[in-house]
């Protein structure tokens, strides 16, 4: 994997048309990428799950997630900081402790841009 710093997108809503709505430009699509290759590995989409599954304003401890994994803290601080700078995820020091959370409205963009339109009368 490559050691290229991912740069934090813009939390525009606007950022992406849906993906059947229109094909993507250049910009959009570099954008997109670098949300994708951090949600591509296994374990940041773990994290990723995990910070989630708290819901909307929920946080978790990073004291909580390290436990999950066969890893050590400082490879999990690095998937983390990875998922921070994709523009997914933020984080707070309280003490000796990090909590994280999931940016507002990311899934909720992220759904937006895979999902297509269904026609008139079309059922899943």
């Amino acid at each position: 994997m490559s050691k290229q710093e991912l740069e934090v997108i813009g939390r525009d809503a606007a950022c992406c048309p849906g993906l059947s709505a229109a094909p993507l430009d250049e910009n959009q699509a570099a954008d997109l990428a670098k949300v994708f290759k951090a949600l591509g590995d296994p374990v940041r989409l773990r994290l990723m799950s995990m910070i989630a599954s708290r819901g909307q304003g929920g946080e978790v401890c990073v004291c909580e997630l390290t436990p999950a994994f066969d890893l050590s803290q400082p490879t999990i601080s690095h998937h983390l900081k990875l998922l921070r700078q994709a523009g997914l995820i933020d984080c707070e020091r309280r003490g000796t402790w990090v909590y994280y959370w999931v940016l507002p409205g990311v899934l909720d963009r992220l759904a937006g841009f895979l999902s297509t339109e269904q026609p008139a009368g079309a059922t899943a």
